[in-house]
């Protein structure tokens, strides 16, 4: 068998590159989806206003996991 030297530089510089130019997009691709996603703000509501959303541990109160899963679901939400 005869493992050509040129053609065996020419297949590694190719994956090397391949591997780079694939790092180099996840990076970038990772902070434009950093960038354009939004930031939460759980701020304490000022003056008359009241959370819209409370945080439940599922089961404790209210509906299981199940049931608002079913209901969402349901509604489309």
């Amino acid at each position: 068998m005869i493992i050509s030297l040129p053609r065996t530089v020419r297949r590694l510089y190719f994956m090397t590159m391949l591997v780079a130019v694939s790092c180099v997009l996840y990076y970038v691709l990772s902070w434009v989806s950093a960038w354009i996603s939004p930031t939460r703000n759980v701020e304490i509501p000022e003056g008359t206003a009241v959370r819209a959303f409370q945080d439940v541990q599922y089961g404790e109160q209210g509906q299981s996991a199940a049931e608002r899963l079913r209901l969402f679901y349901w509604y489309g939400e």
